[in-house]
């Protein structure tokens, strides 16, 4: 009897255990500006986007309470490594260094760079001819790192993407090399009819949800990214954010 009765206080202990570890809000943190995955849109002054929706949609499927934290994007792995965020999802690409401090979902969108230059500039048609040239990107991102290959006179780094692009339609920079949805989203919008993208697209890369080392989310937020592809959901918001289908 008293066997049978431990038992059964180890069993509610345990469920008890596993219903209250997501109980508290979580803190997810998104960057700042980083269109159209993330941004303040100037009607409403919130935060949306693709990664924003598609968290929510997340969020809804595991039933989990949380704060959307916009930040700067440097701040992000930081935060997750310290424990003072619980998700990361702001087009982090999936990199063997970043995944030995914070753990990673599937990939949830296929990337790459690419370049961009003014539509008047025809002296760069790609990664070869940006030697001795001014390159403006974003901090410790991948594409930073992709810059300094191609040898240039200076790689200007910037918070956000708007400062990257202001330089390079004010003068100061030759060429900005950044994430291809990003840089596909200022030629519709901000730059059409100024800027070009030249050359192909470089180092094919996923973006991942991140976590900190550990994390029990990892799984369910895995689960529940399958389900919403399954039932076309993730699919919906691809098309809504980026007007193709998912590739």
């Amino acid at each position: 009897m008293k066997k049978l009765l431990t038992l059964v206080v180890a069993a509610m202990i345990t469920a008890a255990m596993v219903g209250s570890a997501f109980a508290g809000k979580l803190t997810v943190a998104c960057d700042t500006s980083f269109p159209p995955f993330e941004f303040k849109d100037p009607k409403t002054g919130k935060h949306t986007g693709f990664d924003v929706e598609l968290w929510e949609a997340i969020a809804g499927k595991i039933g989990l309470e949380y704060d959307l934290q916009p930040m700067d994007f440097n701040g992000i792995i930081p935060g997750l490594q310290s424990n003072q965020l619980d998700v990361g999802i702001a087009g982090i690409t999936i990199k063997p260094e970043r995944a030995k401090v914070v753990d990673f979902s599937d990939g949830y969108y296929n990337s790459g760079l690419l370049i961009l230059v003014k539509d008047s500039d025809n002296s760069v048609n790609g990664i070869e001819d940006l030697k001795g040239k001014i390159i403006a990107t974003k901090l410790n991102t991948t594409s930073a790192e992709f810059a300094k290959t191609a040898d240039p006179k200076e790689v200007k780094l910037y918070p956000n993407s708007d400062a990257m692009f202001m330089e390079l339609m004010t003068g100061g920079a030759d060429a900005v090399i950044f994430d291809s949805p990003v840089i596909g989203d200022f030629m519709r919008k901000a730059g059409k009819g100024q800027v070009k993208v030249v050359g192909p697209l470089y180092n094919g890369q996923q973006y991942g949800i991140a976590f900190p080392k550990g994390s029990d989310l990892v799984a369910k937020v895995n689960g529940a990214l399958k389900e919403l592809r399954d039932e076309g959901k993730y699919r919906e918001l691809y098309i809504k954010w980026f007007g193709s289908e998912p590739k």
